[in-house]
């Protein structure tokens, strides 16, 4: 009896393990051919960082990097970046239990990949970041309807997204952003899905339409992405329905109204994404979406003032106000606060002081609050946390001492104070070479004391402490910097002999201070320099010869000093825009090359200085060559010399009384008429000195312009731009009416991205526009005009696209936001302005004119304007609307991208026609870009920009699109900077990661 229970126990214990025999060799088989299979898709795709190490020596395939296997079969391949060109093969299917594939971040340039049709139980699908391009196939349906999640971002499909998307039963995920779709958006097809949880349609160029409210139906999303997706109305309220979002981002569309209530009580939100729209109003007082991490309703137009409520949010760490008509202060609550690490208010018009408490409670790291009419001292814990790395709060009425948290704040990086009323000793630590992060201090226009250490941190890249109160000697200057200003300080000493450690710099000013010594013969080391200003002090002794490797030299001012002997003849190697060696004691001939006009104002006060002959520059001997003369004929030239010298003297007593007159009646401020349009620091006076040639830059179409460093340092001078008008009894009507167009318009005008007009001076005599000064010059110069300039490499192309950008949203503002539009009528390189940031500003509007009747054209009896940039239209019919100034734009845009000028086309006359030709012959290749800008990541961009240019340039006006819509586009294209990444940082799991673009 034994026996037999022990016999039947003995079958049921080996009964899973004679099954298990007879399935074995299935298994073995299935898995020799997985192993196959993926050996030949190592073959296919080539060598990658993953690929490479899978070997065909090796069985055990699962443990091979990218593969998943359940029980030993392969359910999952993950490879992505791993630079995969060739398309996806139909083989891969053949591992028949396949259920997440993920090929995202490669190169794979193919149409939609209809073989993945065949993986019958594919879950997972993610292609996005590749080259996938074409229509998406209208039976889409058509992959498996196990899908859950389905990833197409960041290609180049096109088309409109076929209906049939909304056939997956069991989606829960859809990303389909950043690609080129158009037509309508799928709403309808969309809102079926009861299961989806994050939705992703941004950056499309959608037919514009209100949002779609079917997607009030999508109530179990946790992400919704719709940005850049011309979407227009308001935010319909049937989107408070969505009660699990935890991301909302609607930025940059055609949205306007109010900011629904709903949204600041939402009970799950997290982050509210919102920038760049038209949302007016006030910012709803009752906030109670507490659970918010990051707010960004920024370059909108809302009003009235920030709430308090803002104070409650304690998970906030990120608060984006920019760019509105915010008035009123700062909440106090704010600055209590224990996440907060980035606020950024600019461009407001807030008032009072900052939370007192700002910066304490918090890990702060960045504090952006420039433009504003704040006042008051910073807050004293602004660094408790030691975690700040930018103060950016220029262009206020701040006064006082620095903050004691700032002695010791190791990781600043950035710090912008000009433009202030900052008193006091400025932090000796923070020129420490232990600080090795700060690379930009620009504090200028203040009252700050101190001295230097012996030397300044390696990393500094920018230094600007002009019109302050520093003293002592010079430092040793070295490592990264760029520029150097200090003007106008009480800065002693000599000028450091070792120049070695600059040599990259571009632009070194000391002027007006107390230098002493001589000048550094290594100045030629410093072979990038395009601007040397040290006029005003007491430097001796010869001028070094080295300034003739300086061949990029564009500024240089020496004068107001006791230099002495020759000018180096190597000046002659040199192309100088500006010279001014004024006031000196130098002494022989003038070098050949600057015994011309543009010159006549550059030697003046030297008297010892002499020219080859009477055809040179005026008011200056012949220089004669040394004989041996006998004594009688040396008495007679002593005779025949004193008698000149007492006639020249007797004539310049004479000139002299008459120029003082007519100095003293120029300057005489009972005769000029001050218009101010912004709060002044500075007289009429100030002005009028400074109109002379020694500070002329340029001349303009209706008038020569001079930069004027214009008030002083108790009452906080800055650099200006004198654009002058004379007013004689032959004036030109023209020129006159070009004087009151601009001061017209550009006195009403208030946006960042257009000329400042500070004040306009008029007289009998003159009249003078004086404007803020931009002091990278113009966008034509660092085009075409490089070595002029010395600029040290071509412009990259996220700073040429972020130029373009700024230039497109000055004439937007012109065209959509005033009332009436305003066109310009001369948009080109040269009338659009970099600040030191390259931030670019739109100048220049003696031609611009404002349409009376919105829609209406307005006609012209002359032409006016610059060969090149003329629309077509304008040349023929005399006919004037905004889409002149698009057409103008786009020639802009053709010299940002190729390098030409506007009017360079060869044979086919400009350059908007070669370009046209070059489009429809030849297509797109990178053979169209400037050479600085065909680094391999930005090509693509910059071929689409070059495509939009063609678009703006068309013949037809109707045809060509408005600066809104050619704005909308070029933001599409700034990934760096906008918050299209940022939007996608926080999503709440490791597929959200996948998708930064």
């Amino acid at each position: 009896m034994a026996n037999k229970r022990y016999a039947s126990f003995f079958l049921f214990f080996m009964m899973p393990f004679s099954l298990l025999h007879k399935s074995y060799p299935q298994l073995v088989n299935q898995s020799s051919d997985e192993h196959q299979i993926l050996l030949e898709l190592k073959k296919h795709w080539g060598s990658s960082p993953v690929l490479g190490r899978w070997s065909s020596n090796s069985a055990a395939h699962c443990n091979w990097g990218g593969i998943t296997c359940t029980n030993g079969v392969v359910t999952g391949i993950s490879l992505p970046n791993q630079t995969f060109i060739k398309p996806i093969p139909p083989s891969i299917c053949l591992l028949k239990n396949l259920t997440h594939l993920d090929v995202s971040y490669n190169n794979i340039s193919s149409p939609f990949p209809t073989m993945l049709y065949n993986c019958s139980n594919l879950k997972y699908l993610d292609i996005s970041n590749n080259a996938f391009a074409g229509n998406l196939p209208n039976d889409i349906n058509s992959l498996p309807a196990l899908l859950e999640h389905l990833n197409l971002s960041s290609n180049h499909f096109t088309g409109r997204i076929p209906p049939s998307i909304g056939l997956f039963p069991r989606l829960k995920s859809l990303l389909l952003d950043t690609n080129q779709f158009d037509g309508r958006y799928p709403a309808e097809d969309i809102s079926n899905f009861a299961d989806l949880e994050r939705l992703t349609l941004a950056v499309n160029p959608f037919v514009p339409a209100p949002f779609p409210t079917e997607f009030g139906r999508l109530t179990r999303l946790t992400y919704l992405w719709l940005s850049n997706m011309n979407i227009t109305g308001e935010i319909p309220e049937s989107l408070s329905s969505l009660r699990e979002l935890n991301l909302l981002d609607l930025s940059s569309n055609k949205l306007q109204g109010k900011i629904p209530t709903w949204i600041w009580q939402h009970k799950k939100l997290q982050y509210l994404y919102l920038y760049g729209n038209k949302f007016t109003s006030e910012i709803e007082s009752n906030i109670t979406a507490l659970n918010l991490v990051e707010i960004d309703v920024s370059a909108n137009e809302l009003t009235g003032t920030i709430p308090d409520g803002f104070g409650k949010i304690t998970n906030l760490t990120l608060l984006f106000l920019y760019f509105n008509k915010l008035s009123g202060s700062i909440p106090p609550s704010v600055g209590l606060l224990p996440k907060l690490t980035d606020i950024r208010l600019f461009n407001n018009m807030l008032s009072g002081s900052l939370p007192p408490e700002l910066g304490k409670h918090s890990p702060l790291a960045n504090l952006e609050i420039s433009y504003n009419n704040l006042s008051g001292e910073l807050p004293e814990g602004l660094c408790f946390n030691r975690k700040l790395y930018s103060i950016v709060v220029f262009n206020n009425s701040f006064s006082g001492k620095l903050p004691s948290s700032l002695d010791g704040c190791y990781p600043l990086q950035n710090l912008m104070l000009y433009n202030n009323n900052f008193s006091g000793e400025f932090p000796r630590s923070l020129w420490s070479v232990v600080t090795d992060q700060l690379s930009v201090v620009m504090i200028q226009n203040n009252n700050f004391s101190g001295t230097f250490p012996a030397q300044l941190p390696w990393n500094f890249t920018r230094l600007d402490i002009s019109n302050n109160r520093f003293s002592g000697p010079i430092p040793t200057l070295a490592g990264k910097m760029k520029v150097f200003r200090a003007a106008n300080n009480l800065l002693s000493g000599e000028i450091p002999w070792d120049l070695t450690g600059i040599s990259q710099v571009i632009e070194f000013d000391l002027s007006g201070n107390q230098i002493s010594g001589s000048l550094p013969t290594t100045i030629g080391v410093l072979m990038r320099l395009n601007a040397l200003y040290l006029s005003g002090n007491q430097i001796s002794g010869n001028i070094p010869a080295g300034f003739g490797f300086i061949t990029g030299l564009n500024d240089l001012d020496l004068s107001s000093n006791k230099l002495s002997g020759e000018i180096p003849k190597d000046f002659n190697k040199l192309l100088l825009s500006f010279l001014n060696l004024s006031m000196n004691q130098l002494t022989g001939e003038i070098p050949t090359s600057l015994q011309n006009k543009a010159y006549e104002q550059s030697f003046l006060f030297n008297p010892g200085l002499c020219v080859s002959s009477s055809n040179s520059l005026q008011n200056f001997p012949i220089c004669r060559a040394r004989t041996n003369i006998n004594k009688d004929l040396f008495r007679k030239h002593i005779a025949l010399i004193s008698a000149v010298a007492s006639i020249i003297l007797l004539v310049s007593a004479v000139v002299g009384f008459i120029l003082l007159r007519r100095k003293t009646h120029l300057q005489d401020h009972l005769s000029w008429k001050l218009t101010p349009f912004h709060v002044l620091h500075f007289t009429v006076n100030d002005i009028l000195s400074g109109v002379c040639e020694q500070n002329w830059i340029g001349s303009g179409r209706s008038g020569k312009v001079y930069r004027v460093y214009a008030g002083d340092r108790t009452s906080g001078g800055m650099m200006v731009a004198v654009k002058r008008i004379w007013n004689m009894q032959n004036i030109d009507n023209k020129l006159e009416k070009d004087f009151l167009a601009e001061v017209q318009i550009l006195g009403e005008i208030r946006h960042t991205n257009i000329v400042k007009l500070l004040c306009c001076i008029s007289s009998s005599e003159a009249k003078l526009l004086i404007y803020e000064y931009m002091e990278n010059g113009s966008l034509h110069q660092w085009l075409h005009q490089r070595e002029r300039i010395g600029a040290p490499g071509p412009l990259d192309w996220p700073t040429r696209l972020q130029i373009a950008i700024d230039s497109a949203r000055g004439l937007c503002y012109m065209h959509h936001h005033c009332s009436p539009p305003i066109v310009h009528r001369d948009v080109k390189c040269a009338n659009i302005l970099l600040d030191h940031n390259f931030r670019a500003k739109m100048a220049d509007f003696g031609l611009a004119k404002i349409l009376l009747r919105a829609g209406d054209d307005e006609s012209f009896s002359a032409i006016a304007g610059t060969f090149g940039y003329m629309a077509p239209e304008y040349g023929h019919q005399f006919k004037v609307n905004e889409k002149i100034d698009v057409y103008s734009f786009g020639v802009v845009l053709l010299e940002i991208i190729t390098g030409r000028v506007a009017n360079d086309g060869g044979v086919y006359y400009c350059l908007a026609q070669w370009a046209w030709r070059q489009y429809q012959e030849y297509g797109l290749s990178v053979d169209l870009l400037d050479e600085g800008i065909r680094d391999p990541t930005h090509v693509e961009d910059a071929l689409e920009v070059f495509t939009l240019a063609v678009i703006c340039t068309g013949e037809h006006p109707s045809m060509r699109p408005s600066m809104k819509d050619v704005l909308n586009i070029l933001i599409q294209f700034d990934r760096k900077s906008t918050r299209i990444q940022g939007s996608l940082k926080h999503a709440v799991s490791d597929e959200t990661t996948l998708l930064e673009s």
